[in-house]
């Protein structure tokens, strides 16, 4: 298990350990899709859920509680980034659309990640992109500028 991810995990646990909702969530969300049109796990609904929002995340419980390592490291590397911003989706609420995600993205496993609606990988796909700098590129494309930009300008002035 890389540095990383060892450290996103004791993060997770810590935060685990706190009350409270995650900022991705609002009040009474619980993290599913929504019902309406062909059922949740529809590929409409998913498409509907992957382009909601610039930053998309399908995975195994909540930010504020993430129920997997795998889960959990997303999270963290989000944050790592200061990525606060974004849809969390808890695949374990809702069957249909754990199955109907993995059919749309022909992925297997969850987590799953999209930016501006374009799936990006799982867990070890945003870890790479975090290691190698992509993650920065990415998100700046969204508009959005990585803290660990103001972390490396901070680094320097030292």
């Amino acid at each position: 298990m890389s540095a990383v991810l060892r450290a996103a995990w004791r993060l997770g646990a810590a935060a685990r350990g706190r009350a409270g909702r995650a900022l991705s969530q609002a009040p009474g969300e619980g993290g599913g899709a929504e019902g309406g049109g062909g059922g949740s796990g529809s590929r409409e609904a998913v498409e509907r859920l992957v382009r909601e929002h610039p930053v998309v995340v399908f995975m195994k419980g909540s930010p504020a509680q993430p129920l997997c390592g795998f889960s959990n490291a997303v999270v963290q590397i989000l944050r790592l980034h200061g990525v606060e911003d974004y849809r969390a989706h808890d695949v374990l609420q809702d069957p249909d659309l754990r199955q109907g995600i993995k059919n749309y993205s022909n992925w297997p496993t969850i987590p799953q990640v999209y930016l501006n609606g374009e799936f990006v990988g799982g867990c070890d796909i945003l870890l790479q992109m975090h290691q190698n700098g992509d993650l920065v590129e990415e998100l700046k494309k969204l508009g959005i500028r990585s803290a660990l930009l103001d972390a490396e300008k901070d680094q320097d002035k030292k």
